[in-house]
């Protein structure tokens, strides 16, 4: 077989899922390689609210590329129904920040103005029921024909894997925290 024999699609659907670390990292990997093919890209983050380092990354690098990088952070951090201890944050809030990240993000892939969307942790809001699966599918159905989009997080749906274009699932094979270490800065976020 030659690449004669290949075809090139107007735009993918990406999935990182797992339990191993690195999705996020790999949206960000994405994120580069399109900016670097002077893409323009939304980076819109569903989970993460307290300051990590892409935050900081994406905050210094956004004036080099001016309109062509958009981010948004919308989430209230990590949520499991009834379990307030985490963070202080009200279920009715964390479904309000999930319902407005989850609007911009499907004004970006609908709206034609970028070539990459990526949606940090959409399958963790989806799993924890702060989106429905109606409208993961929809956010997925509603891209422009030349937007592709990025998911990352645990617990890609099943349901909608035939969606997908490429689905790569990080595999934990060893994590220092199962020994008792926290996070390293620079390394886990």
């Amino acid at each position: 077989m030659s690449f004669e024999d290949f075809q090139t699609k107007d735009s993918v659907v990406v999935v990182y899922t797992g339990e191993g670390k690195g999705k996020t990292s790999a949206g960000l990997g994405l994120l580069v390689r399109a900016l670097g093919n002077r893409w323009k890209v939304a980076f819109i983050q569903f989970i993460k609210y307290w300051g990590v380092s892409e935050h900081v990354m994406l905050r210094d690098i956004a004036p080099l590329f001016k309109d062509d990088l958009y981010f948004y952070k919308g989430g209230k951090g990590f949520y499991k129904a009834g379990d307030l201890s985490a963070n202080n944050v009200s279920e009715a809030d964390h479904k309000k920040a999930a319902k407005e990240t989850y609007d911009v993000a499907l004004k970006a892939v609908s709206g034609g103005k970028f070539d990459l969307v990526i949606c940090d942790e959409i399958n963790n809001a989806y799993h924890d029921g702060l989106i429905t699966l109606t409208e993961f599918s929809k956010l997925i159905d509603s891209r422009s024909k030349t937007t592709s989009i990025c998911l990352t997080g645990r617990n890609f749906p099943d349901e909608l894997l035939e969606k997908a274009d490429i689905v790569t699932n990080m595999t934990k094979v060893k994590h220092h925290f199962d020994n008792k270490y926290l996070a390293n800065k620079g390394i886990d976020y």
